[in-house]
């Protein structure tokens, strides 16, 4: 058994690992114990864990099968990094039409949580790129799923977390690039109010948007933060791309992370020189700011971090993240990593998306024990009434009855269950008396 460790470092697992190089290789599937396929290992809290069973991991598959530059169509195999995608597609004009805040993200595991970024209100989420993909059951049969073919499985595949088979291969509609290079500019809002003013008139015009809030302002200030737009366009220099030489080496004995850390860094951040204003960024700064900083994730220190990341209906949006706002202001518990951004209402074929017409809403929390498990459920509450979702991605912690209020479609994914595939989220999300056996 091998010791695995999410990245939000908060959940320790003991596995069986079984490395997968080659997509035609048959892959038994031994009666009790589960198994659960593993990208490469960037969800947060336990959705990509597996205590006790058994990961598949799929990083070797890694091979690009086909790729027409005529059409943008994509075929390859699901341990892909997206990153490695962009660098091989973009000189030949093209991009990735979805992409998260980190590239180091595989393609089965884009599938897997549905990922969305900047673009959602132009592009939706990653599942509407996916013109198919080969899914391996564990009964052994070998499924291509699409909206026209198996297409229930397909949609329950979409954010389905690695619960409805092993995804071999993939084929993606990539979109027109005109090169490396991204401009914008970046724009000071005093509060909340005037965030959803300028965040809505972004959208119109602006491919990519997303927002940096101070959580530790209070009263007049309460949602401050700077808005972050962009788009794709042609120059004849480009900014050159940033090299990945730092990193966070050691692991420090506490989290570096704190009130008075936070404070000094949301002021420096805010006021830095060249905010706000208009610039050109490389690709990779633009969409992955925190790749540039390598195991980042050991800023929190030996006991980890919670992320917390949920989406409002629109309706209920601006009032129900003032109130999150509040109580994570008041708490003195906070995040410089604290990302807002407007969901557009392109809906996503999968059944168990996050992503949705709203207001969404991340947060880093260093792990303190309860005080930071009880702000949580707060924040959890807040959620819930607004009629919002938390995303299964960054979680470690929400209940089997907060999950069930977050995915409505619930029961219309549960036939489609492979019966040897679990994760430890999966088992603490759903009790007992909603488990089913898939025939």
């Amino acid at each position: 058994m091998v010791t695995g460790q999410s990245w939000g470092r908060l959940t320790r697992a003991r596995h069986e690992v079984l490395a997968l190089h080659d997509r035609h290789a048959a892959i038994g599937f031994p009666p009790g114990i589960t198994s659960l396929p593993h990208g490469n290992g960037r969800s947060y809290g336990d959705s990509a864990l597996n205590d006790g069973g058994r990961l598949l991991a799929t990083r070797g598959l890694d091979r690009f099968i086909a790729f027409d530059a005529t059409t943008g169509v994509l075929d390859c195999e699901a341990g892909v990094l997206l990153g490695t995608i962009i660098e091989q597609v973009l000189p030949r004009g093209w991009f990735l039409p979805v992409t998260p805040g980190t590239q180091f993200v595989t393609v089965g595991g884009a599938i897997a949580n549905d990922v969305h970024g900047k673009n959602h209100h132009r592009a939706g989420s990653f599942g509407r790129h996916v013109l198919d993909f080969t899914l391996l059951r564990s009964s052994g049969e070998r499924l291509r799923c699409s909206p026209d073919e198996n297409a229930g499985l397909f949609a329950a595949t979409l954010g389905g977390l690695g619960l409805t088979g092993l995804l071999l291969t993939a084929r993606l509609q990539l979109r027109r690039c005109p090169g490396p290079a991204i401009a914008g500019e970046s724009l000071r809002f005093a509060n909340l109010a005037e965030f959803f003013t300028r965040a809505r008139a972004s959208d119109r015009d602006w491919e990519y948007t997303v927002a940096w809030v101070d959580c530790l302002a209070s009263g007049a200030n309460l949602g401050r933060g700077l808005l972050l737009r962009g788009n794709h366009v042609a120059t004849d220099t480009p900014p050159p791309a940033p090299r990945l030489t730092l990193g966070v080496p050691f692991d420090p004995p506490v989290s570096l992370v704190g009130p008075a850390t936070l404070r000094a860094f949301n002021t420096a951040y805010a006021h830095r020189p060249g905010a706000t204003g208009a610039r050109l960024w490389h690709w990779q700064p633009f969409f992955y700011p925190l790749d540039g900083l390598r195991q980042w994730n050991r800023l929190y220190g030996p006991r980890g971090f919670y992320q917390y990341q949920c989406v409002l209906p629109m309706a209920n949006a601006e009032d129900g993240l003032r109130e999150l706002l509040r109580r994570i202001a008041a708490s003195g518990e906070g995040s410089f990593l604290a990302v807002l951004k407007l969901f557009g209402d392109l809906p996503s074929p999968g059944l168990l998306s996050f992503a949705r017409a709203g207001a969404t809403l991340a947060l880093d929390f260093p792990n303190r024990g309860d005080a930071t498990l009880q702000l949580l459920d707060r924040l959890d509450a807040i959620t819930r009434a607004a009629g919002g979702a938390l995303y299964p991605a960054k979680d470690a912690r929400m209940s089997a009855a907060m999950f069930r209020a977050s995915f409505p479609a619930l029961d219309r994914f549960l036939p489609h269950l492979d019966p040897a595939m679990s994760s430890s989220f999966w088992r603490r999300v759903q009790p007992p008396a909603s488990s089913i056996t898939v025939p």
